[in-house]
C-alpha cells in the first residue's frame, strides 16, 4: 500500500504542474481570440447591425426545378460525403484494433493522425469490447495477481486456488469497470476521444509532457481539446464499484481515492510507452536492415573476388629437391 501512495502522489503532482501550466494558455486563448485588424470587427459590427436584405420577388419560371436539382443534387454529395467518412473511420478504427506494443501489449487507443475522424459511440464501445476480450489484461491480472499473491495482500483474501482467484477476479474487474466508464460510457455521454493522439515528434521532455498531460486533457469530437473528465471520472468510478468486492479494510474514502490515482498513474506509463515505443521499434529495424545490408555487401565482394573471406589463402606446393 506504501508503494501506491507513493506512486499517486508522484503522478498527481506531476500531472498537476502540467495542467497548471497548460489550462491557463488554453483559456486565455479561447475567451481572447480578436480579430487582426480592428476594421474587421467594425465591418461585422456594422455589418450584424443592417437589416436583412429582402429577397427579391420573381415571377414564376422553370428555374425552380432547376433549383430543386441543384438541392437534390447537394443533398446526394452531403451524404456520399458522410458515407465516405464513415467508411475511413471504420477502416482507420480496424487498422488501429491490430497495433501492439512488441508485438504482445495492445495500443488499440492510439492514432499517429492528429486529423482523425472522431469515433462513434458505436466505435468507442467496439473498441473498449476489443481491449477488453484481448488476453493482455487476462495475463496482466494473473501477474498483479501473483505479486499479492506472495506479498498476502489483502489478507482477507487468503492463499492457496482460492485467494489467487478473488485476486485475479478483482484484478481484471477494475480494468474492466475503469475502462467501460472511462474509455465508453462517459466518452460517449461527454463527446470525448478515448484514444491517445501520439505526438511522435519534438523533444523527449516535451513528448513525456505530452503523453503525461493525456490523463487529464483530451480531444473532443468537434476536434478542440479540453480537460479529461471521461479518464479522471472512469478511474474514480471504477475505483468506487470496487468496494463492492474489495474487503472491508480497504472500503475507506482514501482506498478507494488512491485506486483511482493508482490507475491513473498506470496510465501515464502506458501513454509514455506508447508514445516512444515506434521511435525504439525504427531504431531496432533500422540498425538490423544496416547490418543485413552490411552483411549483404561483403558477401557480395568475397564473391566478386572469388575467395571467401573465411576460406584461407592456398598455399604453395612443396617440390622435392634434385
Amino acid at each position: 500500500m506504501f508503494r501506491n501512495r507513493c506512486l499517486a502522489l508522484a503522478s498527481l503532482i506531476f500531472v498537476s504542474l502540467f495542467a497548471a501550466t497548460a489550462a491557463p494558455a488554453q483559456a486565455i486563448a479561447a475567451h481572447f481570440s480578436l480579430p487582426d485588424d480592428p476594421a474587421t470587427a467594425l465591418q461585422q459590427s456594422s455589418s450584424e447591425n443592417k437589416p436583412p436584405a429582402q429577397p427579391a420577388e420573381t415571377a414564376p419560371t422553370t428555374g425552380g426545378a432547376s433549383a430543386q436539382s441543384v438541392q437534390s443534387s447537394s443533398a446526394q454529395s452531403s451524404q456520399d460525403t458522410k458515407e465516405a467518412d464513415r467508411l475511413k473511420g471504420q477502416q482507420d478504427l480496424q487498422r488501429e484494433e491490430h497495433q501492439r506494443v512488441m508485438g504482445v501489449m495492445p495500443a488499440f487507443n492510439m492514432t499517429s493522425d492528429h486529423d482523425a475522424l472522431p469515433l462513434t459511440p458505436g466505435q468507442k464501445y467496439q473498441l473498449f469490447f476489443k481491449s477488453a476480450r484481448d488476453p493482455w489484461p487476462f495475463g496482466l491480472a494473473a501477474f498483479t495477481a501473483g505479486i499479492g499473491q506472495a506479498h498476502n495482500d489483502p489478507a482477507e483474501y487468503g492463499q492457496g486456488m482460492a485467494g489467487f482467484g478473488k485476486r485475479f477476479g478483482a484484478n481484471y474487474t477494475d480494468y474492466f469497470t475503469g475502462n467501460f466508464f472511462g474509455n465508453a460510457v462517459l466518452p460517449s455521454l461527454l463527446h470525448q476521444d478515448p484514444r491517445y493522439f501520439r505526438r511522435g515528434t519534438g523533444s523527449f521532455g516535451g513528448r513525456a509532457m505530452w503523453a503525461a498531460a493525456s490523463t487529464v486533457w483530451a480531444r473532443r469530437d468537434n476536434g478542440t481539446w479540453g480537460p479529461n473528465y471521461s479518464n479522471v471520472a472512469g478511474n474514480l468510478i471504477g475505483a468506487a464499484i470496487s468496494n463492492l468486492y474489495y474487503p472491508a479494510s480497504e472500503r475507506t474514502v482514501g482506498d478507494t481515492v488512491e485506486r483511482g490515482l493508482v490507475v491513473s498513474a498506470q496510465g501515464i506509463i502506458g501513454a509514455m510507452i506508447i508514445e516512444f515505443w515506434p521511435d525504439i521499434a525504427h531504431h531496432y529495424t533500422k540498425n538490423h536492415a544496416a547490418k543485413a545490408a552490411q552483411k549483404a555487401a561483403e558477401q557480395d565482394a568475397q564473391n566478386a573476388s572469388g575467395h571467401p573471406a573465411s576460406a584461407p589463402p592456398p598455399q604453395p606446393a612443396e617440390t622435392s629437391k634434385p
